[in-house]
C-alpha cells in the first residue's frame, strides 16, 4: 500500500477546504500520507497551478492516516489500497470511501543473503509486513514462490494458518517500516514498494514480486480517501485527475524505478470491490 502505507496496504493526506468562500483564494486540501514522496511534491506543485493548494501532514506509519481522516485532522488521505480500507472501517467501525484510484505497487521479497528463491535455505527465516492485509498478501506470495505452505487454503490467511511442518522457512511479522531493517538478520524480507527507494533497494533485484496487472489484484489498487459524504467532492476529484497526468505519471515512474502500475478504474467498480471486502470481513 502506498507508504503505508499503505500498502499496502501495501505503501504510506487531508484537504481542508479553508479558503472556499473567496473566488480570489485558492483552496486548501490537507492530505494525510505516510513519509515523504517525490511523487507528492509533484502533485502539490501541479495542483497549484491548478489553484489548489495542497498541504502534505506526514504520518510515521500506517495506523495513523484514517483515523485522523475520521477526526478530521485532514480531507483525504492518500496511502492505502482498497483492502486496507475495507478492513479498517470494519475494524473501527468507521464509513471512509473512495474518492478514486492512484496506483497499484508490486509486493516484492528481497535478500542481502541470497540471490535467488531457490537459495533460501530450509529453515530460513522471512520477514513480512504485520498489518492484517499486507500479511496475508505477503503470505500468499510466499507461497506462490514455494517457500510456506498453507493448512487450508484461505483468501486472507493470517501466520497462523502457514502450516510449519510442511513449510520451506519461518515467517517472522514485524511493523512494515521496520521489513528493510530486518533484511540485516534474516533471509529475506517482503517489503512494500513504499520503502523500497528510500532503502536503496532496485526493484530489478527482487528475489520474486507478485503481478500487478493481474485481475485479482484490484483489492490491491491504491487510493486517495475521503470521509463519507465527501467522496464526489468536486475538488477531491479534480486532485485525482492531476494525479494522472503525465507530469505526476514521469515521477512515480521514477521513483518506482517503473515498476507502478497506473489504475484508471472506474471509481464505481472499485466502490463495489470495497463494498465486498467489507461484507466479506463482516461475515467471515
Amino acid at each position: 500500500m502506498k507508504k503505508f502505507v499503505a500498502t499496502l496496504a501495501l505503501v504510506p493526506l487531508a484537504f481542508g477546504l479553508t479558503a472556499c468562500g473567496s473566488s480570489d483564494s485558492a483552496e486548501t486540501v490537507k492530505i494525510g500520507v505516510v513519509g515523504s514522496d517525490e511523487v507528492n511534491d509533484k502533485l502539490v506543485e501541479v495542483a497549484k497551478n491548478e489553484g489548489i493548494n495542497i498541504e502534505l501532514v506526514e504520518f510515521s506509519d500506517y495506523n495513523q492516516p484514517n483515523p485522523a481522516l475520521k477526526d478530521g485532522e485532514v480531507d483525504l488521505n492518500w496511502f492505502q489500497h482498497i483492502a486496507y480500507l475495507s478492513n479498517y472501517n470494519v475494524e473501527a467501525d468507521d464509513n471512509l470511501q473512495i474518492v478514486g484510484p492512484t496506483v497499484i505497487y508490486p509486493m516484492a521479497l528481497f535478500s542481502k543473503q541470497h540471490d535467488s528463491v531457490e537459495s533460501i535455505p530450509q529453515g530460513g527465516e522471512i520477514a513480512i509486513p504485520n498489518d492484517t492485509v499486507n500479511e496475508a498478501r505477503a503470505l500468499q506470495l510466499l507461497k506462490a514462490n514455494g517457500l510456506i505452505e498453507f493448512k487450508t487454503e484461505k483468501d486472507t490467511p493470517t501466520v497462523d494458518d502457514v502450516d510449519t511442518d510442511k513449510s520451506k522457512v519461518k515467517v517472522t511479522p514485524v511493523d512494515a517500516t521496520q521489513t528493510v531493517i530486518s533484511m540485516e538478520s534474516v533471509d529475506g524480507s517482503v517489503i512494500n514498494n513504499d520503502f523500497i527507494k528510500d532503502a536503496g533497494l532496485n526493484p530489478n533485484d527482487a528475489l520474486a514480486q507478485d503481478d500487478p496487472a493481474n485481475a485479482s489484484a484490484r483489492p490491491y489498487v491504491n487510493l486517495f480517501v475521503s470521509r463519507s459524504g465527501d467522496e464526489d467532492n468536486e475538488t477531491y476529484k479534480k486532485i485525482v485527475e492531476l494525479y494522472h497526468t503525465q507530469e505526476v505519471q514521469d515521477v512515480v515512474k521514477d521513483v518506482t524505478g517503473g515498476t507502478a502500475v497506473e489504475v484508471n478504474t472506474d471509481v464505481s467498480e472499485l466502490r463495489d470491490t470495497q463494498k465486498q471486502l467489507e461484507e466479506s470481513k463482516k461475515n467471515s
